[in-house]
């Protein structure tokens, strides 16, 4: 059965929105290498729409040559949960229609390997509510925004996690891999 390994880009006060601010901070080899233990455990990419159509176009074009990630992203199959996308076109892409909890579940025995799920905040959080998400892999950044969507918004239930990982880097970001506690 696969699991579900969510990678966020996160402020220290927990947004989680397209991470344009994190520019400034560059992205070193660790933070890419780290990600990159990440994908290569993965059978395939699970997004929600509107992250899917951030990275068609941004991805779709790379080769290694313009980041060793790309073969990962253009060739992986990527599962894109949408009731409005109906033709995707990006290389390996099938849409699984609205959230639905019981077909997460199906996906997970279906993917040899894990699900990989970058963004998607709308989608990560119906998967947290749902118990779905097996390992939470943030990139916290040393600034704050104030407003924006969180990963864990007002309302949301409690949850317990535990560290399983934590990589603190020379620009200030920090690595954490937290683990739902059974």
């Amino acid at each position: 059965m696969a699991e579900i390994h969510v990678h966020e880009f996160m402020t220290f006060d927990g947004i989680i929105d397209a991470p344009m601010w994190s520019a400034e901070y560059g992205f070193t080899e660790p933070m890419g290498e780290r990600i990159g233990a990440i994908t290569e455990r993965a059978g395939g990419i699970l997004l929600g729409r509107t992250t899917y159509e951030m990275f068609e176009p941004a991805w779709s074009t790379r080769t290694v040559s313009d980041d060793p990630g790309a073969p990962f992203f253009n060739e992986a199959p990527k599962y894109v949960v949408s009731s409005t996308l109906s033709d995707p076109t990006w290389n390996n892409s099938t849409v699984l229609g609205g959230y639905d909890a019981d077909r997460i579940r199906r996906l997970k025995d279906e993917v040899e390997g894990d699900l990989y799920v970058s963004g998607s905040g709308t989608l990560v959080r119906a998967m947290l509510a749902d118990g779905l998400v097996d390992a939470l892999h943030l990139l916290v950044y040393p600034l704050t925004r104030g407003t924006g969507p969180r990963l864990f918004p007002d309302g949301a239930a409690p949850s317990t996690l535990r560290l399983a990982a934590c990589e603190a880097f020379d620009n200030g970001v920090v690595y954490l891999d937290y683990r739902p506690v059974a």
